[in-house]
């Protein structure tokens, strides 16, 4: 095993851990391994200073493997007292396909990076709703967690395609006063959106305090307008494309309340009423035909170094 170099600094308000390894080995062994459907899965990998420095609404940049291109993740969860950190990944580029076919328990993760970005604010708070969509759901988790711990009444609003879909139901329920479930065909909960969560909510409570959303880019803009009209603070976790991870590369460019911001060192939680949401999504379609290309490529040369089956070989 190469050694392991690891240096730490103060970032905003936490520590960020700055890892990698020397040569070719790793710091991060995956313990655990889980599959929620056809292309999203969970890892969890060790790394105890991590875990201790990780706060609700961060994130990590993570090199699969030494040749590989840097992706942000959300953390998902992190357990300090096991030293893990929990990462939930939905296998739709290149990237994300190449990390689900080769994560397995016992794998190791070449360098992470993190945790980064502001953390989500807690404070306190009388009563909050915590909005997860599609893979949103997971790193809305921590937060519930934060709010419930710092004695809030929380309200988990889910959303996905269908039941099959569903992950983390025992964990939610674990922190939150009421959970919702909403499946666009209705196989589990309420049948709709999670703006119909969310509605059902408010209609409910007439004193929620704040609402954390974190999703696709369009679920959050109609969770904001959702709450918009009862003038409920709404909070959003924004996902552009990021390359460094510490405001110098500029990718990561968002327009909030009409100003520029970077997401990873000015966010990613942002003022959802504020947020330019059509920007957002039009810098996220920029590169598509792109990834498209990476994809393919990638797909192909899997193809091509697969082993060629038994009696062939012999032949």
């Amino acid at each position: 095993m190469c050694p392991i170099i690891t240096a730490a600094k103060e970032h905003q308000a936490g520590a960020t851990v700055l890892a990698h390894s020397a040569g070719t080995g790793s710091a991060f062994e995956i313990v655990a391994r889980e599959d929620f459907s056809d292309v999203t899965f969970l890892i969890e990998f060790t790394h105890p200073q991590m875990a201790r420095a990780a706060r609700p609404g961060q994130f990590v940049i993570v090199l699969p493997h030494e040749h590989s291109e840097r992706i942000p993740l959300t953390i998902a969860d992190f357990d300090r007292d096991r030293g893990t950190v929990t990462l939930v990944i939905q296998a739709v580029g290149k990237t994300t396909q190449e990390m689900q076919k080769d994560c397995c328990v016992g794998a190791r993760l070449f360098g992470v990076v993190g945790p980064m970005g502001v953390p989500s604010h807690i404070g306190s708070v009388g009563k909050v709703v915590c909005v997860g969509g599609g893979l949103g759901v997971a790193p809305v988790f921590p937060q519930a967690r934060a709010f419930k711990e710092s004695g809030a009444y929380v309200i988990g609003i889910v959303g996905f395609r269908s039941r099959d879909l569903v992950f983390w139901r025992d964990k939610f329920e674990s922190v939150c006063d009421e959970f919702i479930i909403c499946t666009n065909d209705g196989s589990v909960g309420i049948k709709g959106l999670v703006t119909d969560g969310i509605d059902s909510a408010i209609k409910k409570h007439d004193d929620i305090d704040e609402v954390i959303a974190i999703g696709p880019p369009i679920m959050m803009k109609c969770s904001a307008e959702a709450t918009r009209p009862h003038k409920i603070r709404t909070t959003v976790s924004l996902n552009p494309i990021m390359v460094d991870g510490t405001g110098m590369c500029g990718g990561c460019r968002v327009i909030v309340d009409g100003k520029q911001k970077f997401a990873c060192v000015d966010g990613p939680d942002f003022d959802g009423h504020k947020v330019d949401f059509d920007d957002l999504m039009n810098r996220l379609g920029r590169f598509t035909e792109e990834e498209k290309l990476a994809v393919r490529k990638w797909s192909e040369h899997c193809h091509q170094s697969e082993p060629l089956p038994h009696s062939t070989a012999e032949g």
